[in-house]
């Protein structure tokens, strides 16, 4: 496991939601301290505030990616197809791990009734739930992005 798949299930071990747990992970990369990156990402747990939609490690990968290689130049309509193409490819990544991106059919969440109560932390809320996994593969992809840039 690398360094930061490592930091990032600690995070969600400790805590953290999937978002959270992987893009805190990655603060020795954006620049951006620990706090802010908590704050900037705790929107995304659960799916996007447990709605259940794009699973939370997805999230974290996209605000790094965004951090890292994202546009500021919103009329260089290249530039913004280059990294949308960059995040797509990251998810569809992940994807061919798990078979889908999908927070709720990761979790195998048939008809969802919302709530925006997070469950408590216990061990079978771990043993239960494919998250650990589902970061650590998020974190390997992020890495491996990072690697194959920095290699150019």
């Amino acid at each position: 496991m690398t360094f930061h798949e490592q930091k990032a299930v600690e995070l969600f071990r400790n805590g953290c939601n999937c978002s959270q747990a992987v893009f805190t992970a990655f603060s020795d990369v954006t620049g951006i301290d620990e706090k802010t990156a908590l704050r900037m990402s705790s929107s995304f747990g659960g799916g996007l505030g447990r709605l259940r939609e794009v699973c939370g490690a997805v999230s974290g990968i996209s605000l790094a990616a965004g951090c890292l290689w994202g546009y500021d130049n919103i009329e260089d309509k290249s530039f913004k197809t280059e990294h949308y193409a960059l995040v797509a490819g990251m998810a569809n990544k992940f994807s061919d791990i798990f078979g889908t991106y999908i927070c709720r059919e990761l979790l195998g969440i048939g008809d969802y009734e919302y709530s925006p109560v997070a469950e408590d932390r216990t061990a079978e809320y771990y043993a239960s739930r494919p998250c650990e996994k589902c970061i650590a593969a998020a974190a390997k992809i992020l890495d491996e992005e990072i690697e194959k840039r920095n290699s150019l």
